[in-house]
């Protein structure tokens, strides 16, 4: 080709415009992949005492009528890694610890006058908590959860646990969930319906499609 044929030359718009989309893509893609390993390295975040200020409310008696505390607690998307001082609070009875990042949900073991319990969107691998003779009502949906040990809250009424990883369905004694009566486990792994085998159960919620039960407020 001469050099007047290179003078005259032009690319081709199409072939810039593929180049322009494959790179876009592939730096697309690279940014995902970052955003995907820093996401695993979250900074530490407790919870404080000024979050916790701002997140009470519902003040209530408390024990024999003469002293009050504030017995709610919302503080979620905040980015949390550690509830540890939620141990002090041992009044609390709504708590709401939705979206954050948290692996630990044990500080929660304290707080044995818990009715109601929201833990979705964290990134906790088991529901497991000492027994809460209160609690009633308890999501754990779209964490990484792959079992069901350590639920055995005689008063549990409504446990949430889709999105999450569970093949099998083991460890909910019927002997000692006695009042549950709504299962959601749509968005899982599950391989089978062996191990659910409880007395009260109305509402069993296993995949996509079926109408599910909405969790009641507070």
């Amino acid at each position: 080709m001469s050099d007047e044929d290179l003078e005259d030359f032009e690319p081709d718009q199409d072939d810039l415009e593929k180049e322009d989309d494959e790179k876009e893509t592939e730096e697309w893609e690279d940014y995902k992949k970052e955003g995907e390993e820093y996401s695993e390295e979250w900074m530490p975040t407790p919870l404080t005492e000024d979050m916790l200020k701002e997140g009470l409310s519902l003040l209530c008696k408390t024990g024999n009528g003469l002293a009050h505390a504030y017995v709610k607690l919302e503080v979620k998307e905040r980015d949390l890694t550690d509830i540890y001082l939620l141990r002090s609070y041992i009044h609390l009875r709504y708590v709401d610890v939705s979206e954050n990042h948290l692996t630990d949900l044990s500080p929660l073991n304290y707080l044995t006058h818990l009715l109601w319990l929201k833990a979705d969107g964290n990134n906790l691998r088991s529901a497991q908590l000492n027994e809460l003779p209160y609690l009633q009502v308890a999501s754990f949906a779209h964490n990484q959860i792959t079992d069901t040990e350590g639920i055995s809250h005689p008063r549990l009424g409504s446990l949430d646990l889709k999105g999450n990883r569970i093949r099998r369905v083991t460890g909910l004694d019927p002997q000692k969930l006695l009042s549950l009566h709504t299962l959601e486990l749509r968005g899982n792994q599950l391989e089978s319906t062996l191990g659910i085998n409880l007395p009260k159960l109305k509402n069993l919620y296993l995949v996509g499609g079926v109408l599910g039960a909405r969790m009641p407020g507070f």
